[in-house]
């Protein structure tokens, strides 16, 4: 992968991770009864959402896998890195979240009830590098 590749994919994958954290926590609000649906993000998700470019040869290596494996894989590399980012930003007291009283927590840094979500995620971030390796 080229470095132009690299720094548009960094790009995308940042920006579409911020909408999706914006639409989780906005529909978190609701479903807390805040009707405002009040979202919450950080900008360190930007760099961490975006580091997903580094990992286009998985999504390559991966795609001949069924779908049901791509996603469990995708979500253990994804608790893999929030865990590792969670506690380098928290040694720093930098990270922008905090799971310490919910339910299914691992230290703090990661929700294993959130699995369904990162599957998903993680499907998105593959049609995502394939339509950014496919526009260049």
């Amino acid at each position: 992968m080229d470095m132009t590749t690299l720094l548009f994919s960094f790009l995308i994958f940042g920006i579409l991770g911020w909408c999706l954290e914006i639409l989780w926590t906005g529909l978190g609000s609701l479903f807390r009864g805040d009707f405002s649906m009040k979202a919450t993000t950080g900008v360190w998700m930007f760099f961490i959402y975006g580091s997903a470019a580094f990992f286009g040869p998985v999504f390559t290596l991966l795609s001949a896998f069924p779908l049901i494996l791509r996603g469990l894989i995708y979500v253990v590399i994804i608790f893999a890195v929030e865990f590792a980012t969670g506690l380098g930003l928290r040694s720093f007291n930098a990270c922008p979240w905090d799971y310490s009283n919910a339910r299914m927590n691992v230290m703090g840094v990661i929700r294993l009830d959130y699995a369904p979500a990162w599957f998903a995620a993680g499907l998105l971030f593959e049609a995502a590098h394939g339509m950014v390796v496919a526009v260049l």
